[in-house]
């Protein structure tokens, strides 16, 4: 079915040049909204219409028929018919859809894939996502950016692209200070709400539990670092050393229960004490797009688009904070990372126009538009029929472990992938742990166990699937199905495109209603050897893309529910 598509662009293509031969238009197959209207629907007649001077539905019936002489459309194309103002409605034969089945068993955890010689192959792609300075648990925000982070590189490296994963973080900073002092004020005793507490503080008990490690001169490893308690109260820096440790160590459980895992982590200190924001301000000031006003630095962001410039250095003589954001850039691009995307909350909308204007404004061969956002909103926690806005531990908020031991790991990753990062989302922790079908996640795993369930019963060696005669899969509810599992590749491709993984999860919801749909229509362990042999083939492949889908995201395909 696939390689069927490209024979019929193909076929299009050949057309358009016989009624239009100066065009350039590359056409585009689309799937009509209204399945009684075809498998495929072709709107070049009303885009060629104007430089041809023509109406479209006389353009429409010459690409018609420039079609039906081609030999692609006379071995796979049932039926063409005109439509509307000039849309083409093509329906297939039936042996051109039970096609795909032998392509995904061809192609397994492979299918959809983009081939090796695509042209996104061997470009780099960095994804910096979660990036959650150390001074808490990660709370169920950082969840939602580590499901899209992730699916999101899932996505890319499906279409060829050397994909790498990086966490960005500060361990020096004002924030940094405040647990340091959070932590040595527990050490001594004092607690939130007494006398000498600080004004500016972290109060969640886990506060107390790095003051107690601490005090007993624990060792702590995270991934990006190892540190020993000196358990001296007097200590600031070891105090500030070893929390930085403790709650990186903490986020990697986060992160392991999630299972996210990441190639580098960046500090954002090392910025400064590689000389990499001296350099990126230098750049700027040579290139004449700054000025002092008001014993301040400012950039002339302006210049490239911001509603106001921007101050850069403070009359303190401390930058702001989107200074090292241009400088992490630059060295991202010197890295050779042609694309970049960060993954971040709405609170970083502000941040977007000048960290581009500061790059553009360096000089230093950045496209515009460098680099890509994909901004999310913020998570509510519904539990009983209530909000649940605190965590023991955590002091203030929901914290991502919290969610996965209430729920589970597959059930976080799904639904909070299961809407566009932009939109608000309200997490059920009653419905996520629900086993019916107003739950997705389970609605498609129950898919493919439900699959898995039929195989099993079959008891059979698989492949003799590959082989079957497929001619018999000709019912309405089996060639909905095998067109679900055609749009697999095109989907795959335009979420990456999109960085939306949420594509993904509609997807995975359409096919498991397409084979539950299926299921319920037609029995697949019948007598007959030709008939169930070529059901199973398709209850194959169908279990197949649940699993390649469910992966992109995360989650696991569970063979027994």
């Amino acid at each position: 079915m696939i390689a069927i598509k490209e024979q019929l662009l193909a076929a299009v293509q050949q057309a358009l040049s016989v009624v239009a031969p100066e065009s350039t238009l590359v056409p585009v197959l689309e799937v009509p909204k209204v399945a009684s209207h075809g498998d495929f629907a072709l709107t070049a007649a009303m885009q060629l219409a104007k430089p041809l001077k023509k109406n479209p539905r006389d353009v429409a019936t010459a690409i018609e028929t420039a079609l039906l002489a081609q030999p692609a459309f006379a071995e796979w194309v049932d039926s063409t018919a005109l439509a509307g103002p000039g849309f083409i409605n093509i329906r297939l034969k039936p042996s051109a859809k039970q096609q795909v089945v032998r392509e995904v068993l061809a192609g397994g955890a492979q299918f959809g894939h983009a081939a090796s010689g695509d042209t996104a192959a061997n470009k780099k792609l960095l994804v910096e996502f979660v990036s959650a300075n150390p001074t808490g648990p990660l709370h169920v925000g950082h969840g939602r950016q580590a499901a899209l982070g992730d699916a999101i590189c899932n996505l890319f490296a499906s279409q060829g692209w050397q994909v790498w994963r990086e966490f960005y973080y500060n361990d020096a900073g004002v924030q940094i200070q405040t647990l340091a002092n959070s932590t040595q004020a527990r050490a001594r005793g004092i607690q939130p709400g007494d006398a000498g507490w600080p004004e500016t503080a972290y109060n969640g008990d886990y506060i107390a539990d790095i003051a107690a490690d601490f005090l007993a001169k624990k060792t702590v490893t995270a991934d990006d670092r190892s540190y020993t308690a000196s358990g001296d109260v007097e200590d600031i820096d070891s105090i500030r050393q070893f929390a930085v440790a403790y709650l990186r160590h903490e986020q990697d459980l986060d992160l392991q229960a999630f299972h996210v895992s990441f190639d580098h982590y960046y500090l954002e200190s090392s910025l400064y004490t590689d000389g990499r924001v001296d350099a990126a301000v230098a750049k700027l000031e040579e290139a004449g797009k700054t000025f002092e006003a008001d014993g301040a630095l400012w950039l002339r962001s302006t210049d490239y688009g911001d509603d106001k410039d921007r101050v850069m250095r403070k009359t303190d003589g401390a930058y702001t904070y989107f200074v090292p954001d241009v400088a992490y850039h630059i060295a991202k691009w010197e890295r050779g990372y042609q694309k970049v995307i960060n993954i971040q909350g709405m609170d970083h909308h502000g941040t977007i126009a000048r960290v581009r204007a500061g790059l553009q404004a360096a000089n230093v061969g950045i496209p515009v538009g460098y680099p890509d956002y994909v901004l999310h909103t913020m998570v509510r926690v519904m539990r009983g029929g209530e909000e649940v806005k605190i965590s023991k531990r955590a002091g203030s908020y929901v914290t991502l472990r919290d969610l996965i031991a209430w729920t589970s790991k597959d059930a976080v990753r799904f639904f909070l992938l299961s809407r566009k990062p932009d939109t608000e989302y309200v997490f059920d922790v009653d419905l996520a742990i629900a086993k019916n079908n107003d739950n997705p996640v389970y609605y498609v795993q129950y898919a493919h166990a439900r699959i898995c369930s039929v195989l099993a019963a079959w008891g059979g060696d698989r492949s003799v699937l590959a082989a079957a005669d497929l001619s018999v899969l000709d019912g309405v509810q089996a060639q909905a199905l095998l067109m679900q599992l055609a749009k697999y590749p095109d989907m795959l491709r335009d979420a990456a495109t999109g960085m939306a993984p949420h594509d993904v999860a509609f997807y995975l919801r359409d096919l498991a209603a397409s084979y539950h749909s299926y299921y319920d229509a037609e029995r697949i362990l019948v007598e007959d050897e030709r008939v169930k042999t070529a059901r199973l083939a398709l209850v194959a492949a169908s279990a197949q893309v649940l699993r390649n889908g469910l992966s992109i995201l995360g989650v696991d395909a569970p063979e027994r529910m």
